[in-house]
C-alpha cells in the first residue's frame, strides 16, 4: 500500500473522530486540511485528496473554496459518488437554483464510493 494511500485512510480516521470531539473541532480541521494539502502537495490530481478537503471546507462554511476542490476533482474525471453528494450539499450550502444541483444527486445515484472518500455534512435545517 502506498504511503499517500495510507495517509488518505488516516485522513478519514481522524475526519469521522471530528463528531466524538466537538470540542476540538477546530483544531482537528486545520490538522485534516493540513495533511490533504501535503498530499495535493505531493499528488495534485489526488481526487480523493480534493474530495475530502472540499467535504471540510464545505464542513467549515467555507463554500467557495469547497467547491473549487470539488470542481477540480470533477474536471480530472473523478466518478466518486461521494464527489457528486458534495457538490450538491456545496451547491444547496450556497442556495444556488434547485436545477443546478439536482443532477449531480441523480448522477450520484449510479456511482460507487471511494472508500478514501467521505461526504460533507448536510443540516438540511441550517437553512
Amino acid at each position: 500500500m502506498n504511503n499517500i494511500t495510507q495517509r488518505l485512510e488516516n485522513v478519514k480516521k481522524l475526519q469521522a473522530k471530528r463528531w466524538e470531539n466537538e470540542d476540538h473541532w477546530d483544531t482537528l480541521n486545520d490538522l485534516l486540511i493540513k495533511e490533504l494539502d501535503e498530499i495535493l502537495l505531493i499528488e495534485p490530481q489526488n481526487t480523493a485528496a480534493l474530495i475530502n478537503i472540499g467535504a471540510i471546507y464545505s464542513d467549515m462554511g467555507e463554500n467557495e473554496t469547497a467547491i473549487h476542490y470539488l470542481k477540480t476533482a470533477l474536471d480530472l474525471g473523478s466518478e466518486d459518488k461521494n464527489l457528486f453528494v458534495n457538490l450538491a450539499i456545496v451547491m444547496v450550502y450556497m442556495e444556488m437554483h434547485q436545477e443546478e444541483y439536482h443532477e449531480y444527486l441523480e448522477e450520484a445515484e449510479d456511482k460507487t464510493e471511494d472508500p478514501l472518500t467521505f461526504k460533507a455534512y448536510f443540516d438540511p435545517q441550517s437553512h
